[in-house]
């Protein structure tokens, strides 16, 4: 028993040696970029919508704005004028719409003149000429008139109506017309520059503000395409050395890897959206750009 033992840490021996013992632990590969370039995500120039004078300009360089803040007004006077004019013309349409009297009157004559029509029929079967034929005819018109005269209440009735919504869709327009004449921030993001003065007119496209979102930051870099490809969705890190000295790390993703090489230095360009936490980061600026790819085992990194 003791030599067999022997052998056997004898063959373990030789099989670590041989380099045939078990995998090694799975370690979690990652890619370094140095001089990963800073960029903005989306920066824009916020149009006028209407034709007007600046009347005020509510926001200053190095603002924060949250979207569909407003950040300037066009002069709306007039534009609100029209909205009330609408508004009461709506009103009135309603009123309208809602009353239906002339309907139930309608409704009303009808039954009473097919009931006299009942009762003169019913005259002249017991008593032949209790009822002449020019009364008859008479009555007969009569009750003709009294139901045409419900159908024409129901049409001018749903004629309200329909004025009605006519009316609502012009308040509608009313109150985009006013909400145009509100310039308004298309993102949450930072004023960088003011185009226009208080006073200034401006049309349609004319651009009052410029902003840049900076609360997310996008890092490009490349790397050869012979290295690890990294994949969209992974995690990534963006490390800026501060001016201490001390390295500073922004968590984030990566969001894209072209699908194309470049022919000229084999690099594929990929990029990556940072978070920009407390707004230490600037565009322009250069860092290392670090992508945690698949895991990779020893066996695998020594081909």
């Amino acid at each position: 028993m003791l030599r067999l033992s022997a052998l056997v840490l004898l063959f373990a021996a030789a099989a670590v040696v041989r380099g045939e013992d078990a995998p090694e632990p799975q370690n979690a590969a990652e890619l370094r970029i140095e001089g990963a370039l800073l960029t903005l995500i989306e920066q824009t120039d916020v149009p006028a919508r209407d034709n007007g004078v600046l009347t005020s300009i509510g926001v200053q360089e190095g603002q924060s704005v949250a979207l569909d803040q407003v950040v300037a007004n066009v002069d709306d006077a007039d534009a609100r004028l029209l909205l009330v004019k609408a508004e009461a013309e709506a009103s009135i349409a309603e009123s309208t719409a809602k009353n239906d009297v002339d309907v139930r009157f309608a409704r009303k004559a009808a039954e009473v003149a097919q009931a006299e029509l009942k009762r003169s029929k019913e005259s002249i079967e017991r008593f032949e000429r209790s009822v002449s034929q020019t009364e008859l005819d008479k009555i007969t018109l009569e009750a003709e008139r009294a139901t045409l005269a419900v159908e024409s209440a129901d049409r001018e009735l749903q004629t309200a109506r329909l004025t009605l919504a006519l009316k609502q869709a012009e308040v509608a327009v009313a109150r985009q017309v006013v909400e145009r004449r509100s310039v308004r921030a298309p993102l949450n993001g930072l004023v960088v520059q003011i185009h226009r003065r208080r006073g200034e007119w401006v049309k349609p496209g004319d651009p009052v503000v410029r902003l840049m979102r900076i609360d997310r930051l996008r890092v490009e870099a490349f790397v050869a395409a012979g290295a690890l490809p990294p994949v969209a969705g992974g995690a990534a890190t963006f490390e800026l050395v501060q001016a201490s000295g001390e390295p500073r790390r922004f968590p984030g993703k990566l969001v894209f890897v072209s699908p194309e090489v470049d022919p000229v230095n084999g690099q594929i360009r990929i990029w990556a959206e940072i978070e920009n936490e407390g707004q230490a980061l600037r565009p322009g600026q250069r860092g290392t750009l670090r992508i945690a790819t698949a895991t990779a085992g020893a066996g695998q990194g020594a081909k």
